[in-house]
Formats: structure tokens, sequence, C-alpha cells
């Protein structure tokens, strides 16, 4: 009876040291990170003339290409002059389907607390091990109405925070299916949001764009997916994926026979703009693949070739951006 008690002490404290020895669950607690957060939608909607004056100067000079997007992309308000601009947000925040809209996106977002939280928390996980990287200054939640959902800047990222309204939405239903395709709106979840703001800086500022072959576009995208892991590492690996719990499991299942299928067909050191669109970029699902598989496969293996790369060698994090493709493409197994 010792024996077994002794026994099964070894083997709870095997898996206790397992799993406290992985190399992403670090503390962050006294890494230092000074990040501005404003909310763009909320100050545009609440503000008088005059105080939307004030913003409008201020705006301008602190987070020009955030609100230049904003003003002028999103809005259309192209407008220079002070009481241009004033008589161009006024009719903006009188439109019926913009009231309905920000009574919605109040709604779901009217105390972010949470998210800025998880930001700056994945935030610190990148500072911890990139601590002489870029990071931005500010983080502006806005309505991009449906033209972004988290996109970087030099210095600040924006929130588009009516692509988080979730597909159920009310405004979200009544989109045209042209150019918000259904398959684009099941994306729209507050789930992702906190991943995207990641995602989106990491993609920017540490990840070097690859425009040769399909493999190295696939590992591209699988590096800025585990630097996005390494941020956020409670976080489910589905929602790194921006996948269901069903996609996630059929890309986990299929794995081997795309793998396979890639081999086998040739593609992988192909540089042709159709295939890396097929397998990398977001759609209905995966082009040449089944319809009932996701989309992006072509990252979900880079992911799993990285994330296989960096188990497999003590290599440390912030290393992980040099590491040439074929290093990587080498050691590439899988488990079946």
């Amino acid at each position: 009876m010792i024996l077994k008690r002794n026994s099964l002490f070894v083997l709870f404290l095997a898996f206790f040291t397992a799993c406290s020895s992985d190399r992403l669950n670090i503390d962050v607690s006294e890494v230092k990170l000074d990040v501005n957060y404003i909310n763009l939608d909320s100050i545009i909607v609440q503000s008088d003339d005059s105080e939307l004056l004030k913003y409008h100067h201020d705006f301008q000079k602190n987070i020009t290409e955030i609100y230049d997007y904003q003003i002028g992309y999103c809005l259309q308000i192209g407008g220079v002059h002070d009481s241009i601009f004033t008589r161009s947000i006024n009719l903006f925040k009188s439109d019926t389907g913009i009231v309905q809209l920000e009574e919605d996106i109040h709604s779901k977002f009217q105390d972010l607390t949470a998210y800025k939280k998880q930001i700056s928390s994945g935030f610190k996980h990148l500072k911890y091990y990139f601590n002489s990287g870029k990071f931005p200054r500010n983080i502006v939640f806005m309505n991009s109405l449906f033209q972004s959902n988290a996109f970087s800047t030099h210095e600040e990222i924006g929130v588009g925070l009516e692509r988080y309204l979730g597909y159920s939405n009310r405004i979200v239903k009544k989109l045209p299916p042209e150019p918000f395709y259904d398959w684009m709106k099941k994306g729209w979840e507050e789930e992702y949001l906190v991943r995207d703001v990641l995602c989106s800086w990491i993609m920017t500022h540490y990840i070097e764009e690859q425009d040769n072959s399909l493999v190295e576009s696939m590992i591209q995208w699988g590096k800025i997916l585990y630097l996005t892991e390494a941020s956020l590492p409670d976080l489910e690996k589905r929602i790194i994926l921006r996948y269901t719990a069903d996609q996630y499991d059929w890309a986990n299942k299929n794995e081997l026979s795309f793998w396979k299928y890639l081999v086998k067909e040739k593609m992988l050191f192909k540089n042709s703009g159709l295939e890396k669109a097929n397998f990398i970029n977001e759609g209905p699902y995966t082009v040449g693949l089944p319809e009932s598989s996701p989309d992006r496969m072509g990252q979900f293996i880079g992911w799993k070739m990285v994330r296989n790369f960096m188990n497999e060698n003590e290599l440390k994090i912030e290393d992980l951006p040099k590491v040439p493709y074929n290093q990587i493409l080498q050691e590439y197994k899988i488990n079946d």
C-alpha cells in the first residue's frame, strides 16, 4: 500500500512538474508597460460641439493616423473647417441606423475594463520576451462602420468595436450580403477581440512579411500565431487560430492528410499568389479542401510547424522571428 501511494505521488508530481514547466507560463507582474486607452467612439457620440472641437484638435496631433482613418475613411468626413466638422459629426450621430448601432455598441461594451486588463497583460507577456521591442502608445476603441476589426499603425492600434457585436446582433443581420458575406459576420465575435489586438501588432511590428513560396508564408503566419499564443497563454488555442471548437477539431484531425496533399501536389515551394490566398487568407473554407474545412489551413499548419520547432528546441522566444523557414520546415513532424 505504501509503494502504491508513493507511485501515485510520483505520477502526480511528474504531471504537476510537466504542467508548471510550460515555457509560456511566466510571471509578468514585474513587467512595466505604459499604454494609453482611448474610447474614441464614446467621445464622438457623447461630446457636445465645444468638447468635440477640443478633442478634434487634440486627436489630430496625438493619434493622427487612427484619427484620420476614423474621420476621413470610416466616417467619410472630408471637411477640415471646424464648423463643417461638427456639422458632419452631428449628421452622423442623428442617423437612425447609427443611433441603433451606437446603442448596441454601448450596451455590449459599456465597461471596457476587462478588455483593457487582458490586452495589457498580453503586451506585458510580449515585453517579457522582447524588452526592447516596439509597443503601442495608444489603443483606440472606435466605430469603424464595419471597415476593420483590429489594425495597427506605427504608434497605435484601432479596434472597431462594432465588428465584435456578434453574428446574432440586429444590425449585423441587416448588413448586405455583399461585401459582408455570411462567413465574415460569423467571425465577428467578442471572444476574438483581445486576440486580434495582439495579433495585429505582432503581425505589423515583429514578423517580417514573406512574399516568396507558400511554405514561407505559412511559417510566417506560424510565427505570428505562436507569438500571439505566447502573449496570451491562457487563451484557448482555437481562439488564437480564430476558429470555433468544431473548426479547430477538424483542423487537428486533418493535419496529416492536408500536409500529404500539399506535398503530393508539390505546392509548398510554389510562389503563386492564388494558391497562397487559397490556403492563407480568410474565407468560408480552405479552397481545395472539403467545404466542411475551416479557412486558413495554411496558417494552422504553419502554427503547428512553429510550435513543434519551439517544443523540440531550447530557442529563446525572442529569437524566433529570425529563424530561417527551412530550419523550421525540416524539423516538422506530425504525431499520427
